[in-house]
């Protein structure tokens, strides 16, 4: 037991650049005193002291704002920072060395017995605010992004955005990670689309105007009958069009 608390403040120290003493730790982060009642509490829920880790659950949920049922199995090396709001469900399961941020939810979405709630590889890292819900694995070393919500399987070292959650990088990034999600960092590839969507418009505006101009200069008044014409040309295209799958969408 000795050992495996002082991996957990090594851990911490190595996380945090804001520790600076074991007693320091042990007295004030909420993390910490968050993990050794869940300890604790599995404890008596695995010997079959069912209630009694659930009160003891209860009573670590009042003192710290951080909720852990006592089902849920946590590796070595797990490190809440900050931690108020965080949720890890009953059949939860996190490997060695995670870390989770603040307002961290590992819910559940099915009613069913058995298996809900997702499993969380070695060296993962769940931003502030992120949902991670269902079953589903989160890959060695990945990384959610702030206020993320993830409902699919992540791969290994993949990071993911965005709600619902896209994965934005398939490298380890350890490094670039931001759990606060700092535009740049933690692109959101659905307004990166838009983006590229509007670049595109913008572009053919500029392109449609010169025509004009060099029509212009060419016979003056044909430039505004040429862009008509070619505006209802590009109409009559896109009304056939739809016609055309209109028609295939009912043969199928």
């Amino acid at each position: 037991m000795a050992g495996s608390w002082r991996e957990e403040m090594e851990a911490i120290f190595a996380r945090d650049p804001a520790a600076r003493t074991r007693l320091e730790i042990l007295l004030t982060y909420p993390g910490v005193h968050a993990l050794l009642i869940y300890r604790l509490a599995h404890r008596l829920w695995v010997h079959g002291w069912r209630l009694p880790a659930r009160l003891l659950s209860a009573f670590g949920r009042w003192a710290t704002g951080i909720e852990i049922h006592p089902g849920a199995r946590i590796g070595k090396g797990f490190f809440i920072d900050h931690g108020m709001g965080v949720v890890i469900g009953e059949t939860a399961e996190i490997g060695d060395d995670c870390t989770l941020y603040h307002g961290v939810t590992l819910g559940g979405t099915s009613w069913q017995p058995g298996k809900r709630h997702p499993t969380l590889g070695r060296g993962v890292i769940v931003g502030a605010g992120a949902k991670v819900l269902g079953p589903i694995r989160v890959g060695d070393g990945a990384r959610i992004g702030s206020n993320a919500v993830v409902v699919k399987d992540v791969p290994d070292g993949a990071t993911v955005v965005g709600v619902p959650g896209r994965i934005v990088n398939k490298g380890a990034g350890s490094a670039q990670f931001d759990a606060y999600g700092q535009r740049g960092q933690m692109p959101d590839p659905v307004a990166r689309a838009v983006e590229c969507m509007l670049e595109h418009m913008h572009r053919q505006d500029a392109e449609i105007a010169q025509l004009r101009e060099a029509l212009r200069q060419l016979q003056p008044g044909a430039g505004e009958i040429a862009v008509e014409e070619l505006h209802c040309s590009l109409d009559a295209e896109a009304a056939e069009t739809d016609v055309r799958e209109g028609t295939s969408d009912r043969n199928s």
